[in-house]
């Protein structure tokens, strides 16, 4: 029997698509950075079809690539290992909210369902599941978890790691590990799901989380605040922080020419201010008491940054949909920088005090090292983690050489930047491909070390998302 003959018997031949079929929305990823190939996509509907899957894979020393919603920013949802047999295992299938308790603030879902989707079950349920992000639409549980996504909210509510509470995943040998479970203490013994969050594939396929709910904010207050530097909005948020503690969800930070190129491209999005100062924050406050006056709250802070010279102008939302409108600028920064050029990302995390620094310098060693290209800005200002972009081949016409060439210098000053001032190189994206190199240059070596013992003792025949995450030996 072929291949696809095998996989369709364990899972149904309308689940399996063969190198003939269209496979190519599969193997490309969101960018369009890599183009890999696939002997087959297949569809698994259950976690017991995904464990048959593997052990097959197993059996026959085939590699397999974990899919979710096929976001992701670095490559590790596309299947790039030459010279072996390779197959796309998609979690579409996988989408049921098996449970929901709002007592014990915790549902439990497929890892193929979209977030968005687990968002509104939270709602419809009272309650509220907090990670927030461009591509909430389309993303999947299952990627959110294997990248450790954080978003919008981290500042209040934490990363994945933090919002997961139990797993159920597919070991390389075709093991299903049921550790569905809603306890919020458990000290018996070691944590096994932590190895399988921000771990992007390559230890095993999360097929089911159980993940934390929160009361369901019964007021909110938005607003969009211009600042003369980064150095004013870092101020800004001390002072938030002291006067109004958890009630901040979010509070974000955009550079002036990050704003300017989601005015350029993204026609639909409305930007309330003329673009005269280098830097916009957005800030939302909320409860899950009525009675609180957040508008207030907010308004008192802007009105103190207002004196203390630390912005110049501000808009508070005064509806739902002009809050919507406002996060809507932030929400689309992917796609304004897509269109603008190629992008050179970076998902810097650095300590809150050295936040302002570390924009300062990264922008100035771009510069020193490649003077045509844009550098526009964005970031989770309240957790340290921000995006340094560095946009080149505009014109689209430089070679392909070249603009690897010039993307490597650039994450190269970013990095030392980064190190320099005791961050990390990736905070939410996550390795995949994009980033081993870079890992493996400014990670510690036992640290990496013990990674490959860890990938060695659990998938020995390495199958699980091969050539991701670990650098190259």
């Amino acid at each position: 029997m072929s291949l696809i003959d095998d996989l369709s018997a364990l899972i149904g031949a309308r689940n399996v698509i063969g190198p003939d079929g269209d496979v190519e929305p599969y193997v490309v990823d969101w960018r369009g950075r890599y183009h890999g190939r696939a002997d087959a996509v297949v569809k698994p509907g259950s976690p017991e079809e995904v464990a048959a899957v593997v052990r097959y894979c197993a059996e026959n020393k085939i590699a397999l690539v974990p899919q979710g919603g096929n976001t992701g920013m670095c490559g590790a949802a596309t299947p790039m290992e030459e010279g072996r047999k390779a197959i796309v295992l998609r979690l579409d299938r996988l989408n049921r909210i098996r449970s929901i308790s709002p007592l014990g603030d915790s549902i439990s879902v497929d890892a193929g369902c979209i977030l968005q989707t687990v968002q509104q079950a939270a709602e419809e349920a009272g309650r509220l599941f907090p990670l927030s992000l461009g591509a909430e639409g389309s993303c999947q549980i299952g990627g959110n978890l294997s990248t450790n996504a954080g978003g919008t909210a981290v500042l209040r509510y934490g990363t994945m790691r933090e919002l997961c509470l139990g797993l159920e995943v597919v070991l390389p040998d075709g093991t299903l590990l049921d550790g569905m479970t809603a306890l919020r203490k458990d000290s018996t013994g070691i944590d096994t799901k932590q190895l399988f969050l921000g771990a992007e594939g390559t230890l095993g396929i999360i097929t089911g989380a159980v993940l934390k709910l929160f009361p369901r904010p019964r007021k909110r207050a938005v607003a969009l605040a211009m600042a003369p530097s980064i150095e004013a909005v870092c101020s800004l948020l001390a002072i938030a922080r002291g006067a109004i503690g958890d009630r901040i969800s979010s509070f974000e930070a955009m550079s002036k020419p990050q704003v300017e190129i989601i005015k350029k491209h993204v026609p639909d999005v409305g930007i309330p201010f003329e673009l005269t100062l280098p830097w916009y924050a957005l800030i939302e406050l909320s409860d899950t008491l009525e009675s609180t006056d957040l508008d207030g709250a907010l308004e008192a802070l802007l009105g103190e940054g207002l004196e203390k010279g630390l912005i110049e102008d501000a808009i508070l939302a005064s509806s739902e949909a002009q809050a919507e409108s406002l996060w809507r600028i932030r929400h689309s920064v992917s796609e304004a920088g897509k269109k603008e050029g190629y992008v050179v990302s970076h998902d810097s995390a650095v300590p809150l005090a050295a936040v302002a620094d570390f924009v300062t310098r990264a922008e100035e060693r771009i510069a020193s090292v490649d003077a045509e290209a844009l550098v526009v800005m964005h970031g989770h200002i309240g957790d340290g983690n921000m995006h340094v972009l560095g946009i080149i081949n505009r014109d689209g016409t430089d070679s392909a050489e070249n603009v690897k060439k010039r993307a490597a210098a650039i994450s190269l000053a970013v990095d030392d930047v980064t190190m320099e001032l005791g961050g990390a190189i990736s905070a939410e994206h996550g390795i995949g491909i994009t980033n081993r190199e870079r890992l493996g240059r400014v990670a510690n070596p036992a640290e990496i070390a013990l990674m490959r013992r860890i990938k060695a003792l659990m998938d020995p025949l390495d199958i699980m998302n091969p050539g991701k995450v670990l650098p190259v030996a």
